[in-house]
């Protein structure tokens, strides 16, 4: 599973000119699934992108997760846009593979996993439309982006 987390100040997504999902300040998470991805994945990513501090503290520093923001009422949103070509891989040739992917079955029930597991910690979360053509616009507030890869295949980071 790999996440594109980007702390922002708003952003949507929309599909065929309707606006599916949108908030302010908080997060927005593009989400891959891998083939071999499973709930330990989502459990730890969900829990991963829920905790880490990239959110500014009174003297400045990202020392504030989406949780801690939550917990001093803030109320951040996380918008969550499935991604599938973040397993892509453009190791060979000029076109991207994407056999690392999860089938569309095997990802949605992922997926909404994930979305549920950061319901369940009490953040405000939004979502794309899965299989969708979204149009998703950001302001990216920093700019901060980070990169969280966890699947099976790789090396395990545990907390």
């Amino acid at each position: 599973m790999k996440a594109v987390i980007q702390r922002v100040s708003r952003a949507s997504v929309s599909v065929d000119g309707e606006v599916v999902g949108e908030i302010g300040l908080g997060a927005l998470i593009l989400l891959g699934v891998m083939s071999d991805d499973t709930s330990d994945e989502v459990a730890w990513m969900a829990s991963k992108a829920a905790e880490l501090r990239f959110f500014e503290d009174d003297e400045g520093k990202m020392n504030l997760s989406l949780l801690d923001l939550a917990e001093r009422g803030l109320a951040p949103g996380v918008l969550v846009v499935s991604q599938f070509t973040l397993a892509a891989d453009g190791r060979k040739g000029r076109r991207p593979s994407f056999d690392r992917a999860a089938s569309p079955g095997d990802a949605e029930p992922l997926y909404e996993e994930f979305c549920a597991r950061l319901d369940a910690l009490g953040l405000r979360v939004e979502r794309g439309k899965f299989g969708a053509l979204m149009e998703v616009s950001l302001v990216n507030h920093g700019p901060a982006t980070f990169v969280l890869d966890r699947s099976s295949a790789s090396n395990r980071i545990d907390r």
